[in-house]
């Protein structure tokens, strides 16, 4: 399984659910990457979605605890059930939120990052994968500056 996130520079992720500074690259590559595959994503960064509606083109698949439906999206109660799905699927991806990313972190071994260069108030973290031995950054698939922000996006493989 894979995951795709995006991270500033103290590796934050988010704030109040959302993403403080969000570049068109970015949201571009998150498009051309997923495309087609099974994303699977918390129930808190649906409601960060355009309208909490599926992504298009993806399997939609919500990760929570909850029993609540959710509709467009396969509701999955545990990790390990979430894994399991995704055995099922060619391609699938791991979109977040922080505590999903931490709940699937094991699950995975690609990881594309996108490091935005700046620091912004999060209050929510993905591990730093520059520390974690386990994980090491295979190449830098693409670069550039968008606002003033310089950003890479990064293969990381465990």
């Amino acid at each position: 399984m894979e995951l795709i996130v995006a991270v500033y520079d103290d590796w934050g992720i988010g704030k109040d659910g959302t993403q403080p500074v969000a570049l068109t690259a970015d949201r571009k590559f998150f498009r051309q990457t997923t495309r087609g595959a099974m994303v699977i994503v918390g129930r808190r960064t649906i409601e960060d979605f355009p309208d909490q509606k599926p992504l298009p083109g993806r399997v939609n698949v919500a990760l929570s605890r909850n029993n609540q439906e959710i509709p467009g999206f396969t509701l999955c109660h545990s990790p390990e059930e979430a894994a399991a799905l995704a055995k099922t699927a060619e391609k699938a991806f791991v979109i977040g939120g922080g505590s999903i990313y931490k709940q699937m972190l094991p699950f995975c071994d690609t990881a594309y990052v996108t490091k935005v260069h700046c620091t912004v108030a999060s209050d929510t973290f993905f591990p730093n994968l520059d520390e974690d031995p386990d994980w090491h950054m295979e190449e830098i698939l693409q670069s550039g500056e968008e606002d003033g922000i310089h950003y890479e996006m990064c293969l990381y493989k465990r």
